[in-house]
């Protein structure tokens, strides 16, 4: 029973040795890519709804194929959703409904941000080749 405890004792001190080490910027990246992606493959993405100045992950994301082009369904929340229609000509995405333009930017390879309204979405994209 004794050398339960003294392994039990150096646990902590075992714990306490790893927290001087600076993180590593890099995997902290790539964890956060990973997490984005199988965001998006579970049908969440991040948005900033009703002018937020912060993302988070509470947006929902499917895609319905149409006669003329794909269509994302962006949920918002519990507040609604929006849809946007694919562009063919290289735009990204445009309004599918509604009077309001999209706005879209690159924000970064594989992803773009759409501001429609007050409202700004993430999305994953094809972003190799744009402008």
């Amino acid at each position: 029973m004794k050398p339960r405890k003294a392994g039990l004792l150096a646990l902590p001190l075992l714990l306490l040795g790893g927290c001087g080490a600076a993180p590593d910027n890099s995997a902290l990246a790539r964890a956060e890519a990973r997490q984005g992606e199988e965001a998006a493959l579970n049908g969440r993405i991040d948005c900033a709804l009703e002018g937020a100045k912060h993302f988070d992950r509470t947006c929902t994301l499917e895609e319905m194929s149409g006669a003329q082009t794909n269509i994302l369904i962006v949920g918002r929340a519990d507040t609604g959703y929006r849809r946007l229609a694919i562009a063919k000509d290289g735009r990204g995405v445009v309004s599918a409904d509604g009077a309001e333009p999209a706005k879209v930017m690159i924000v970064k390879e594989g992803v773009i941000e759409v501001a429609v309204g007050r409202d700004r979405y993430r999305l994953p994209a094809n972003t190799t080749g744009a402008r």
